[in-house]
């Protein structure tokens, strides 16, 4: 199954079921299409919190010069960094390099503290897409990267949740910028599984429903331009998609 949330034209916020046949959600008896200029589609979740991922691909450490790191390497996001599938994300003015990063995505379904590996699907509602835009040149002048990871709108996400069963254990994740492939990967190349990193992220935080956890990117991240259209592509997901203004 896929849900979505969006804004309904008498502007209540509702969580639907989509289906990605006819590309429509339905909440009650009301059936909308997904690009109906009348409602306002939504992140699909809304979290507290959005625990990320470093250097999760071999390849991508690799390509930015960094170490594979021995355990995962963690930072956060805040509901501020939060857009959703169709918005426009713009960048913090002045800056040479904002980068594109395509990540598949955990959303947690209940609230969970020290969650053993072997449990961890258990506290699982589904799967979405992201992506983690970048502002590298603060990125790469700090330690904690708030500047270079979270600021607003940095963390396009959506456009849907699939429950676990839709998606492939392998599956695809790639990047496209204006219909161009940049990014192609896999979920079998990630260094930390999706529950090894439950397990880490758990030890130390509490996490709440609708908290979604980034498992990191694949190698062939690189510079955005004022005007790009991005799309994030999971298999058994969908497809994010969203522009990109650049002062």
């Amino acid at each position: 199954m896929h849900y979505a949330r969006f804004r309904d034209p008498a502007g209540s916020v509702r969580k639907g079921r989509y289906d990605p046949e006819t590309e429509t959600v339905a909440f009650g008896d009301d059936v909308y299409d997904f690009d109906d200029p009348d409602i306002d589609v939504l992140p699909p979740v809304d979290p507290s919190k959005i625990v990320c991922i470093g250097r999760n691909y071999a390849e991508h450490a690799a390509e930015l010069g960094n170490d594979v790191p021995d355990r995962p390497l963690l930072f956060l996001k805040g509901p501020n960094a939060l857009a959703g599938h169709g918005d426009t994300v713009t960048a913090p003015e002045g800056k040479d390099r904002i980068d594109w990063e395509a990540e598949f995505v955990v959303v947690i379904g209940e609230s969970c503290k020290d969650v053993a590996a072997e449990d961890a699907m258990d506290v699982v509602e589904g799967f979405t897409c992201m992506n983690d835009v970048s502002n590298r040149d603060d990125q790469n002048r700090e330690q904690n990267w708030v500047r270079g990871k979270a600021f607003d709108n940095s963390a396009p996400l959506g456009p849907v949740v699939a429950t676990p069963d839709e998606v492939p254990d392998e599956a695809s994740v790639e990047l496209h910028v204006n219909g161009e492939q940049k990014q192609d990967g896999h979920l079998g190349q990630l260094i930390f599984d999706v529950p090894t990193l439950i397990e880490e992220i758990t030890t130390y935080l509490t996490l709440e429903e609708g908290d979604v956890i980034a498992t990191g990117t694949p190698d062939g991240v690189g510079p955005l331009s004022d005007g790009d259209t991005v799309e994030v592509t999971v298999e058994g997901v969908g497809t994010l998609e969203h522009d990109v203004k650049i002062p």
